[in-house]
């Protein structure tokens, strides 16, 4: 993870950006459930009434409205309105400061409105109660559950405003208005200010159990209520709240759309960027190793840490700007709104997160492991997968495409078991996660119902929860998808890592040296190598010097040690021991850039470039012109089959040179290296595609051009090395012989047998009566 996020570094003002929009993108979808809240409390339970203060009042309501109001409440209130006529006043107050008057003049209101509907059952209980907290001023024969509300009403000597209406539970209830009541008992002083006070704090404790969006809607009933009796036509106010709240949502919709787009945007543009950057940086670093890192890591394992494992940071990188910064914003607000909303059921999320961590704990002890094996499974299949192919001829020959069947069989079998039960425990997460969902929205339907049966919830806000409880499990759930890829890119980021942190073995000097005369001459001193982690040398105590203007060829049995040897000079290895010299600058001490720039070697297996013959010729050498070419084609022996083609040196070469023959190949990779022109020429077994008489032309024509020039020839023929100034011997890593070939025929056993073995007696009698050089 620690990996993943550093590579996010460089794109810093990126992820800033993408944050922003995160953050846009929550607040809107946190937004939508309020509003769809507001939209049925409101909107559809209070006809789109807004604030507790009325737009318009009747001179009782008025009246009535500052009933259990402070002094100074009085006073504040009365200020709000102006009296237009003599019935009615109308809402003044600045419309910035209704929100804030609404929440300070909530409980007075409400205690008003709860008092002009109570019912018949809470009337009779008032009344008695007020009859006890003065029991001086009331008749002590009076018996109040025994008169009629007639009786009562004559008794109290005021007119009692009783209706009949349905309750909440849809049973027809009466209602008594016993505001005029409050009035007399407040005037007469059988109602104190204390019983007022304490009558407040009842319902302010009411209001933290149920929460300030309930108590609000029935404050807002009253100012429902006022505006009917005022004249007021609610309809017309509903049904523009509700357009009005419709078109907030939309706009809150198309923001959410706009950023999530603009995020998702940003955030494919950095992964495809990070994955960019870990391409070109592993490719910077492997270009640079040597052949003991590339035979540590093995192509095919670069190669899928080039690939696949990029392709899985990068995908994860996009996710987690996406995904992974965004669920904690949307888990926080909706926390943050669950609280608010004083629906008193945080239990039930708190229940569900507990058991979503849970079972992805499960699930990660379970299939972490297994992320782990999959990479290097999928490196298996990739080195078998590679293996087959570039040897397909080779299986086809030998009849063994039986035998590779299975080989691949068993690879990618083992890797789909490995998906398999990765695929299968994770097959379980989804459901888990569903199930968890529905049974929170089951919980807090069943729990709301209850709450809203007994008037301590509204509808709109159990909506709002649900919702909110929804974005809660949510951000839990995305968390939990990324908990699933993380621990795969994590691996990936692991393995590209150990790419990027292994340097090779073939270092830079800290002050490069220059050659200054410029001969090629190659001189081996006392060098010995051995590969890494091999238990002896692969060549040993070897000493020669390969001249300018003379070929130096090196033959011996297979496996000896001659492509090690020559692999040496260019650097592909360090030696061990001993020192090779280049003009009389030791290798180590010349820049690799300078070192090859001299050097033009000829593989021992022909590589060649998808493009062109032309492109490839000008490999070593972009700015060589047509004539160069054509010069190194005809000393190559290219041009015969180069000019058989219409398209000449246009003539298109396939990945690897497929659709060229080995020999044409191998003439190919010869004329690569003359249009470099070099000081030193390395032919690694660079002849043996060839036939003869072309073999023999092609020495003589390469003989007169790299006069000038050090030649390095390895073979496996005699007579490819025959007409040699120096031919080294070589016998299990070590130097058993040196000299021109006559010189070996008669001082070299290993030799003559080499000579015996492929050439005939006639050709070895004609071969030591010559002159040494010829």
């Amino acid at each position: 993870m620690k990996r993943i996020i550093a590579n996010l570094a460089p794109y810093w003002h990126i992820v800033m950006i993408i944050l922003v929009l995160l953050g846009v993108q929550a607040y809107c979808e946190i937004a939508l459930p309020q509003y769809t809240s507001d939209m049925i409390d409101v909107g559809i339970q209070n006809h789109g009434i807004e604030y507790v203060l009325p737009e318009k009042m009747t001179a009782d309501d008025m009246k009535y409205s500052m009933l259990f109001m402070t002094d100074e409440e009085k006073s504040e209130w009365t200020n709000c309105y102006t009296q237009c006529g003599d019935e009615l006043f109308k809402r003044t107050a600045r419309e910035s400061s209704l929100k804030k008057l609404s929440d300070k003049f909530l409980i007075p209101v409400t205690l008003s409105y709860q008092t002009g509907n109570m019912s018949e059952e809470r009337f009779r209980a008032t009344i008695k109660n007020s009859m006890q907290a003065a029991p001086d001023k009331a008749p002590r024969e009076l018996d109040i559950d025994s008169l009629t509300l007639d009786e009562i009403s004559e008794y109290m000597h005021t007119d009692l405003n009783i209706h009949e209406a349905e309750n909440e539970k849809g049973v027809a209830t009466t209602y008594v208005d016993m505001r005029p009541v409050m009035e007399g008992l407040i005037e007469s002083g059988q109602m104190n200010s204390e019983q007022i006070s304490e009558m407040r704090g009842q319902l302010e404790k009411t209001s933290s159990t149920i929460g300030s969006n309930t108590m609000r809607s029935m404050g807002l009933a009253f100012a429902v209520a006022a505006d009917k009796a005022a004249g007021i036509d609610v309809d017309s106010i509903q049904k523009s709240y509700l357009w009005k709240q419709g078109f907030k949502m939309f706009v809150m919709a198309v923001f959410m759309l706009a950023a999530a787009v603009c995020a998702g945007f940003f955030a494919a543009r950095t992964g495809a960027g990070i994955g960019r950057d870990l391409r070109a940086k592993v490719f910077k670093k492997v270009i640079g190793y040597s052949n003991t890192e590339i035979d540590k890591f093995s192509t095919a394992s670069l190669i899928t840490r080039s690939t696949n494992d990029v392709q899985q940071i990068q995908m994860v990188t996009a996710l987690l700007l996406r995904v992974l910064m965004y669920a904690p914003i949307l888990g926080i607000g909706s926390v943050i709104k669950v609280i608010n909303t004083g629906a008193n059921m945080g239990w039930i999320i708190i229940a569900a997160v507990s058991i979503i961590l849970m079972f992805v704990m499960v699930l990660m002890l379970v299939t972490l492991p297994k992320f782990k094996v999959m990479q290097k499974l999928v490196d298996g299949l990739n080195l078998i997968s590679r293996e087959i192919l570039t040897g397909l001829s080779v299986i086809r020959a030998f009849g063994r495409e039986k035998e590779e069947e299975k080989r691949f069989d068993k690879a990618n079998t083992e890797l789909m078991r490995t998906q398999l039960f990765t695929n299968r425990v994770m097959t379980f997460m989804m459901p888990g996660m569903m199930l968890v969902m529905y049974g929170v929205s089951f919980t807090i339907v069943w729990v709301s119902a209850h709450r809203i049966d007994a008037g301590d919830l509204q509808v709109g806000a159990m909506t709002a929860f649900i919702t909110y409880s929804m974005q809660i499990v949510m951000s839990f759930l995305m968390l939990t998808v990324m908990s699933v890829l993380l621990p795969r890119a994590g691996v990936a980021a692991d393995r590209i890592d150990e790419v990027l942190k292994t340097n090779t073995t073939v270092l830079e000097p800290e002050i490069p040296e220059k050659i200054t005369s410029c001969t090629g001459t190659v001189c081996f001193d006392n060098v010995s190598f051995k590969y890494p982690n091999a238990e002896s040398n692969a060549i040993e105590n070897i000493s020669f010097t390969a001249e300018a203007g003379k070929t130096t060829a090196i033959i011996g049995s297979t496996g000896c040690g001659k492509t090690t040897l020559v692999n040496l000079i260019p650097r592909f290895y360090d030696v061990t021991e001993g020192s090779i010299t280049v003009d009389g600058v030791d290798v180590r001490k010349l820049s690799k850039s300078d070192l090859r720039s001299r050097i033009g070697l000829v593989p021992q297996k022909g590589v060649l470039f998808s493009g062109t013959i032309s492109s490839n010729l000008k490999f070593g050498k972009e700015d060589s012109t047509d004539e160069e070419m054509q010069k190194a084609a005809e000393i190559a022996q290219a041009m015969e089959f180069i000019e058989s083609n219409e398209e000449k040196f246009e003539r298109a070469i396939s990945q690897g040179g497929s659709n060229v023959s080995c020999g044409q190949k191998q003439r190919l990779a010869i004329a690569r290296a003359i249009v470099k022109s070099p000081e030193i020429y390395i032919f690694d077994d660079s002849f043996s595609a060839l036939d003869m008489k072309t073999d023999a032309a092609l020495r003589r024509a390469l003989g007169r051009y790299v006069k000038n020039s050090a030649v390095i020839i390895v073979a496996q023929r005699i007579s490819t090395i025959m007409n040699a100034e120096q031919i080294l011997v070589l016998d299990e890593g070590k130097l058993v012989g040196k000299g021109n070939h006559r010189q070996l025929m008669k001082n070299c056993e290993t030799y003559r047998q080499i000579a015996n073995s492929q050439l005939s007696e006639e050709e070895i009698e004609k071969s030591i009566g010559g002159e040494d050089n010829e």
